[in-house]
């Protein structure tokens, strides 16, 4: 099967083009970072015709967007001209190409404080900042394309991803360089946040089942392991498995938005009974890969 993955070369990106092509897939990586198989702009569809004019696809995994919340508050225009602008043009291009699949990365963040938990994929949205909306917009862009354009499309809904090769100012990797130096950890809003995080390497695996099981077609699945952890709960697991002696620091909320803890894990029935996804890398083994990673990196 040959595979046009956006956002190829970013963190999560790096992982799902590595675990394919183990497994046997074509993977072609389109980015705009100066290191892609093929480098073009998604906001701009004649970009992406012309950087793909020779090539037929059999599925289009689509990751490619803004995904840091400080920035994307900040930038909401551009933020809905990337996420939402950009998976118009792609979906557009799937459809010309004659391309059989369309794999949509959306995130937990459509449901924003759950209104109930854990969250079910019927659990209705309730979007807070401008990246949880752009997702929203784009979700219903996909949608719109399954059912006039008969294009076979699936949604994931992720939790907090990690592993090696994730950006330094996000949450796991900051904890860990905080314990590799015996630093303080910093927890905004205490690290009352919940959440459910899950190595990059068990979405591939996801990826990998909704490319080749018929069952995928239409669906949308939440994507998590299973495990619901506190973020201080997270940041004590790096402490343990690093042998670090760091003093947890408890800080308020980054904003407004984020006053009230986020309390949000899902349920991953449906991706189990439908595609019989089970993790395969636990959250300490993903850890102990993260601060491997991390050492040789400092």
């Amino acid at each position: 099967m040959r595979v046009l993955l956006t956002g190829s070369c970013g963190f999560l990106g790096r992982h799902v083009r590595e675990y394919l092509r183990g497994k046997g897939f074509d993977v072609i990586g389109l980015d705009l970072a100066d290191d892609a198989e093929i480098k073009a702009d998604i906001t701009d569809y004649e970009s992406i015709s012309k950087a793909l004019q020779e090539r037929g696809f059999d599925a289009i995994v689509h990751l490619a967007a803004l995904t840091d919340i400080k920035y994307t508050t900040e930038n909401p225009y551009l933020t809905y001209r990337v996420n939402c602008f950009g998976t118009l043009n792609m979906l557009e291009f799937a459809v010309r190409k004659g391309t059989e699949r369309f794999l949509y990365a959306s995130s937990a963040n459509v449901y924003g404080a759950p209104l109930e938990l854990p969250v079910r994929e019927a659990t209705p949205f309730n979007p807070r900042l401008p990246y949880d909306y752009s997702k929203v917009i784009s979700e219903k862009l996909v949608e719109s394309y399954s059912i006039h354009k008969k294009l076979k499309t699936t949604i994931t809904r992720s939790w907090l991803l990690f592993g090696e090769g994730e950006g330094r100012n996000r949450a796991i990797p900051r904890f860990i360089r905080a314990c590799l130096s015996n630093q303080k950890i910093p927890l905004f809003n205490s690290g009352r946040d919940v959440t459910d995080p899950s190595h990059a390497l068990n979405y591939a695996r996801a990826v990998e089942l909704i490319l080749t099981k018929e069952e995928a077609a239409g669906q949308q699945f939440n994507f998590g392991s299973g495990r619901m952890m506190s973020i201080r709960e997270v940041a004590e697991a790096v402490k343990k498995v690093t042998s670090s002696h760091s003093e947890l620091e408890l800080l308020p909320p980054r904003t407004e938005f984020e006053k009230e803890p986020q309390v949000s894990y899902p349920s991953i029935d449906n991706l189990r009974k439908k595609l019989g996804y089970e993790p395969v890398v636990s959250f300490e083994e993903g850890i102990r890969r993260s601060v491997e990673w991390i050492k040789k990196s400092m």
